[in-house]
Parts: C-alpha cells; sequence; structure tokens
C-alpha cells in the first residue's frame, strides 16, 4: 500500500488498530486455556463471556459506507 501519483491514497491498515472491541475477553479466555493445558471445558466462563461479546459486536454493526479511499477520490474530482 503506498501513494499513487496524483490521487490521494490512505492506507486502511493503518487505522484498522483503532478499535479492538472483546480483546480482554479474548486474552482472558487464551490465558485460561494456557493455564489448563488446553481444556476448555474448565474455561467455560471466560468462554461465555467472549462469545457473548462477539454476539453484541455483531448486532452493533452499522450500514457500510465505502471506503475512505473512495471517499476521498470523489471529494478530490469536486476540486478539478
Amino acid at each position: 500500500m503506498g501513494r499513487k501519483a496524483g490521487s490521494l491514497h490512505i492506507n486502511p491498515k493503518k487505522f484498522a488498530n483503532l478499535q479492538k472491541p472483546c480483546m480482554r475477553e479474548m486474552i482472558s479466555f487464551l490465558n485460561c486455556l494456557t493455564l489448563s493445558q488446553g481444556n476448555d471445558q474448565k474455561c467455560s466462563r471466560q468462554k461465555s463471556q467472549l462469545s457473548s461479546c462477539m454476539d453484541a459486536q455483531t448486532a452493533n454493526k452499522r450500514k457500510p459506507s465505502g471506503s475512505i479511499n473512495y471517499h476521498l477520490q470523489r471529494l478530490n474530482r469536486g476540486r478539478k
């Protein structure tokens, strides 16, 4: 990903790290798996917390608007 000559371009991977939902639940579940040598029967509470957090995130999905690069190119066309 880089710049294109004569047009605006932003690397979307750079902005992907801004929001990390359910990270705390995932880390606690992975730590529990590590401590129990991979036995997920002992980690049922952490597993249920992680799945409920992930379900809540899928319910919060917004209508996807175009990518930031699309909008930058659209605005750039208006300037010419």
